[in-house]
């Protein structure tokens, strides 16, 4: 079960006890902010890409989009989603609980910096009913993000 990795992930600095989880679905960025009753824009949603053979996930702010244009400027590539029957084979986690959290070894991790206007933000938990409140510093360490990059629109 994947949000038990993420309990577990997270265990290693004490924070499994942060974990929320929900008796509702949190599995869209308007679900997740209806459960946590907070602005559906400080949802950290999770997006996974392939980029040639590797997965990327880029985590945006609930109310962001990904520019394509801005994407392929930094990647050298078209933006190209993970099919939805891939993605728990390529993340480790089911569509609607995807997040930068207890994924497989070489799976790289960019945060967008939509994300920094925030004082913190609320990523899944491996789960479709499930989330953590973090600042962007806080996610930038437990994510163990390469960088903070632009790649987004509609935000700002």
């Amino acid at each position: 079960m994947s949000i038990e990795s993420v309990r577990e992930y997270f265990r290693t600095w004490n924070m499994d006890e942060k974990i929320l989880e929900f008796d509702v679905s949190s599995a869209t960025v308007e679900l997740a902010a209806r459960a946590l009753n907070c602005e559906p824009q400080r949802i950290a949603k999770t997006m996974s890409f392939m980029l040639g053979e590797k997965c990327v996930l880029v985590v945006t702010a609930g109310d962001a989009k990904i520019d394509n244009a801005k994407y392929k400027k930094l990647f050298g590539k078209k933006a190209k989603m993970i099919r939805p029957e891939n993605v728990n084979e390529l993340t480790g986690h089911e569509v609607g609980g995807v997040c930068p959290f207890a994924i497989p070894q070489g799976t790289l991790v960019y945060l967008d910096t939509s994300l920094k206007r925030f004082t913190t933000v609320f990523p899944a938990c491996g789960s479709s009913n499930s989330a953590i409140e973090l600042s962007p510093g806080e996610l930038e360490q437990y994510s163990h993000a390469e960088s903070w990059i632009d790649v987004c629109k509609d935000w700002s």
